[in-house]
């Protein structure tokens, strides 16, 4: 069992490594922990208790601490900003002729309507999405 937890080590922090987020790291703690264990002379169901107890622990402990700390600081980008803003329509929206623009946050968008009714130019609406560089109205 020495070379599946060394393995099971290797696996779990290359899989790590390769990913943004914490993933995995619970269950190299969970190998660490039964490798010992298997070192220490304990049987293989005691090994795989031992590595699954540790890893659900230092999950239990560790996850909301990185929701936290970590995840918490993530911040929309600018267009993500922009959803519930109003805008005024600079000119006519007509999704049947694929035309339409607003102004929003001093910057002119492509705009089209929500509920796909046209809407006149200098009307107030509200941004609903973003669908690639074209925001989605409806009017006020």
């Amino acid at each position: 069992m020495l070379y599946v937890w060394i393995a099971a080590i290797a696996v779990f922090v290359v899989l790590e490594l390769l990913t943004p987020q914490l993933i995995c790291i619970w269950f190299a703690i969970g190998s660490v922990s039964a490798l010992v264990a298997e070192k220490l002379g304990a049987s293989e169901w005691v090994q795989f208790a031992i590595f699954a107890g540790v890893s659900l622990v230092a999950l239990i402990i560790t996850r909301p601490l990185y929701n936290k700390y970590v995840k918490s600081n993530t911040v929309a980008t600018n267009s993500d900003r922009l959803i519930g803003m109003e805008a005024v329509v600079t000119e006519d929206i007509d999704n049947m002729e694929a035309k339409g623009s607003v102004k929003v946050a001093g910057q002119i968008w492509s705009a089209k309507s929500t509920k796909g009714l046209p809407i006149k130019k200098e009307s107030i609406v509200i941004v609903d999405s973003i669908e690639g560089v074209k925001l989605s109205v409806t009017e006020k």
